[in-house]
């Protein structure tokens, strides 16, 4: 299995990973590897939340057309039909 040695790590990351550790009864390279595996995830969750907020963004500006009628009136004209 490939091993990996971090030098000069900042002190309060490996505290961090030190308390996580302590705190779910691991070793420091068990809690290291359960960090690095959420990599994959946390990314594909930012991205997510980029596309949220561009879509949100567009969506203000959309309808921040003046010449739109307010959504009441359009569900009020769809359920006269």
């Amino acid at each position: 299995m490939p091993s990996l040695q971090i030098r000069e790590l900042p002190a309060d990351i490996y505290e961090t990973l030190a308390h996580r550790a302590e705190r779910e009864g691991r070793s420091l390279a068990q809690q290291a590897i359960i960090e690095l595996r959420k990599l994959p995830e946390l990314e594909a969750r930012e991205r997510r939340m980029e596309t949220i907020e561009k879509l949100r963004s567009r969506f203000k500006s959309d309808n921040a057309d003046p010449g739109l009628p307010p959504p009441e009136d359009l569900i009020r004209k769809d359920r006269d039909r």
